[in-house]
């Protein structure tokens, strides 16, 4: 009978193991995933003053345009360095507009249009926001992974032991949900 009971709380103490040792893992893996989104948040951040100084050249006069896009991407470097999933949504729905701008700006200069440094960095944007719907998709997929183990049995058992909650999705604010269409 004694070794029944010491067989038993040995698979408890097991499967205790493993439950927080996979809660942790998976855990782990939407905070990486949610990092993968600052990473090509701020390579396209870091794209942008390239962009800017482009167009600059040709539309001095646009002042407003540029100021608000050094504002938006001020705002998504921070976003990306230590805001909420939320906060990163807005910011980069800032950006998303101000980009939106300076390419209509772009489009009145066709000379601009046809530089090659302008056409590179428009192929470099593309790219970057491709990895970022990728590195959206991909954190949610983790979220939602945690977000089942979190909410079912035997899992949410222990969830408070290896300190592991559910986490939110990574939404595009209202009004963002479809990317913007920007014609040249």
């Amino acid at each position: 009978m004694l070794w029944i009971i010491l067989a038993v709380l040995a698979a408890v103490a097991l499967f205790t193991i493993y439950a927080f040792n996979r809660l942790r893992r998976v855990d782990i893996g939407a905070q990486e995933a949610l990092g993968g989104i600052d990473v090509q948040l701020t390579r396209r951040a870091d794209l942008i003053p390239n962009l800017v100084n482009t167009v600059k050249g040709y539309a001095e006069h646009e002042k407003g345009v540029f100021e608000a896009v050094t504002e938006a991407r001020a705002g998504a470097a921070k976003a990306a360095k230590g805001g909420t999933v939320g906060e990163k949504a807005a910011a980069e729905a800032v950006l998303d507009k101000a980009i939106i701008d300076v390419l209509a700006v772009a489009e009145a200069y066709p000379d601009l249009k046809a530089s090659a440094n302008f056409q590179a960095l428009q192929v470099e944007l593309s790219d970057t926001e491709n990895k970022i719907s990728f590195a959206r998709q991909f954190y949610n997929d983790a979220v939602s992974t945690l977000n089942s183990l979190v909410k079912t049995i035997p899992w949410m058992f222990f969830s408070g032991i290896a300190g592991v909650h559910a986490r939110e999705f990574y939404a595009a604010p209202e009004g963002q949900q479809t990317p913007p269409t920007v014609t040249f």
